[in-house]
């Protein structure tokens, strides 16, 4: 019972998903510094960065228009500061595989094709044989 426990502690995706949820805090504290900083250079040129208060035709969209500011604004420091510089590194430390037919799937076919030689069959059935049905006279 124990040593089931201490499997499960010292599996390596728990120790993997707590220190990206302590990296994940911590980053989030630098993420929302940097909406505050944002939404206080658009406040610079429309005069307030909070538009809680702005009122349109009756219509109360000043909450609304500041969440979605605010939500554009996380957007784009996540993409442009972890997403785009994280594929970048990836990409060249990591580089996709070359397309085409991966290594085990050749392999698989030249061991095909070199049984269906052996024994007279061609990769695709019995050789000059039919597929089956009806033979026409």
């Amino acid at each position: 019972m124990l040593g089931g426990f201490k499997n499960f502690i010292l599996r390596g995706n728990l120790i993997e998903l707590a220190t990206a949820f302590i990296m994940a805090t911590a980053f989030a504290a630098v993420v929302t510094a940097t909406v505050d900083v944002l939404m206080d250079l658009i406040g610079k040129v429309g005069g307030t960065p909070d538009f809680s208060d702005y009122v349109y035709k009756g219509v109360s969209v000043g909450a609304w228009l500041t969440a979605l500011i605010s939500f554009v604004i996380l957007a784009a420091v996540v993409y442009f500061f972890i997403v785009l510089p994280y594929t970048k590194a990836k990409e060249r430390y990591f580089p996709s595989p070359e397309p085409g037919t991966p290594e085990d799937v050749k392999l698989l076919q030249e061991i095909r094709d070199l049984l269906a030689s052996q024994t007279g069959t061609g990769p695709n059935g019995p050789a000059g044989g039919s597929t089956g049905g009806a033979h026409s006279a």
